[in-house]
């Protein structure tokens, strides 16, 4: 594969000195105790805490959310302000549906990169429980001409035009989690993942259990670090992912029903990412800043790659982006240290760890001339992933990239790839690489 275009972080470092993150809480059916806006300040405010410069320093603030609320607009610019960086400092929301949270770190790279900006407080967040329930639009042709009525008597006869059905409810998040173009669920994709690499539903269930094992064994040995903790107005505490089912046994996986293709299909709500509430974020730093400061450093950011392919198969969208970054780089899989890739669903990891070694795959839809060498299961998501802690959307691309840099200097090593699947038929990746100590 050709280098498919010029890398904007060649000529200029851009660093991360740090992050922090919420934990992620499993959305239960109420809205949770958190806005969006909340779980980012809570997140940010440890990290500035740690940093020898006040907030008024940054730059810019860039934040990814996928759906903030009606008290949130441009939510970037109400997380910078209730932080206290001032009325000067700039911010601004992106949206790239699952990878919103990566997205916000190469927007800030890239003003970084061309000297724009030295100091830059980028993540993501999402509030899942929080996304709106809205009325369908025969409710609101109705009360558009409730409004209208200019006595009794009109309003009599608008109000005998109301029907049960217009107050059937649009569940945003259920929307959004629909292509508009195919018309498929992101589960449906993720069946139809299952059908084309031939995945079973024993795979998928061992998957989702070992993501919970990992997860469990992670807590256990306190490499979780990055979490802060949350408090909600009544005095409770929020110290971990309580997604987490340390007791999930591939007996009780099995027993779960198919969710999106019933009663035939694999995918359930057990080897499906959680639905969750949950932020990270991240400080990206220049040379000068870096100096400037003695800021410590976790890593730098080599490249970041964006792809797109056919919406009914988005869950491939990490072997799309993660390849041409390995041609840039001119890298092979043994050069990689590790690997987070986002869990969207068990059957779209698999099926990108099969599509990533497969001849046919690699020289058919990624103009390769040779598949890559397979990807270690022992080096994918060592503590875990969304499958058994969530995936908040906003939040997950800045979670997976700040997680990786933490095991990079965890386990002493060098390079590692963060990459998801992004609804809507995209893929997103970021290769990063740990400062030497």
């Amino acid at each position: 594969m050709k280098p498919v275009s010029q890398n904007p972080y060649e000529h200029h470092e851009v660093y991360i000195v740090d992050g922090r993150r919420t934990p992620q809480l499993k959305v239960m059916g109420p809205p949770g105790p958190f806005r969006a806006s909340d779980l980012a300040v809570s997140a940010a405010r440890q990290l500035l805490l740690t940093l020898p410069f006040p907030a008024d320093a940054l730059d810019e603030v860039i934040f990814g959310c996928v759906s903030s609320g009606p008290d949130e607009a441009n939510i970037a610019r109400v997380i910078a302000l209730r932080l206290g960086c001032g009325d000067k400092v700039p911010a601004m929301t992106v949206q790239r549906n699952c990878a919103s949270g990566m997205q916000a770190q190469d927007c800030a790279a890239a003003r970084i990169a061309s000297g724009q900006a030295d100091l830059i407080l980028a993540g993501g967040t999402e509030a899942m429980s929080h996304h709106p329930v809205l009325l369908n639009n025969a409710m609101v042709t109705w009360l558009a001409q409730w409004n209208q009525a200019r006595n009794l008597k009109q309003r009599a006869r608008v109000l005998g035009k109301l029907k049960p059905g217009y107050l059937q409810p649009i569940i945003a998040l259920l929307r959004g989690l629909t292509d508009p173009v195919v018309g498929l669920s992101m589960g449906q994709t993720a069946e139809q993942l299952a059908e084309d690499f031939g995945i079973s539903r024993e795979a998928m269930d061992r998957f989702a259990l070992r993501s919970h094992q990992r997860l469990a064994a992670a807590v256990e040995a306190g490499h979780l670090e990055e979490i802060v903790p949350l408090i909600d107005s009544k005095g409770n505490v929020y110290s971990k992912d309580n997604g987490l089912r340390p007791d999930s046994t591939m007996e009780k996986l099995a027993r779960l029903k198919p969710v999106f293709d019933r009663p035939f299909g694999k995918v359930t709500a057990g080897n499906s990412a959680q639905v969750t509430d949950g932020a990270a974020c991240l400080l990206l730093a220049s040379t000068r800043a870096v100096e400037k400061h003695d800021l410590p450093v976790l890593g730098r950011l080599r490249e970041c790659h964006w792809a797109g392919l056919e919406p009914e198969r988005m869950g491939l969208g990490p072997v799309y982006a993660m390849a041409p970054i390995m041609a840039n780089q001119q890298l092979n899989t043994e050069d990689i240290d590790y690997w987070e890739i986002n869990e969207a669903f068990a059957a779209q990891i698999l099926a990108c760890l099969q599509a990533w070694q497969d001849e046919n795959f690699c020289r058919n839809h990624l103009n390769l001339s040779q598949a890559f060498q397979a990807i270690s299961e022992d080096h994918l998501n060592v503590d875990g992933g969304g499958i058994s802690l969530g995936h908040p959307v906003g939040a997950s691309g800045a979670r997976i990239v700040l997680h990786l840099l933490k095991t990079l200097e965890r386990k002493n090593a060098r390079l590692g790839m963060a990459s998801l699947c992004i609804g809507g038929g995209q893929g997103g990746a970021m290769l990063v690489e740990r400062s030497p100590s």
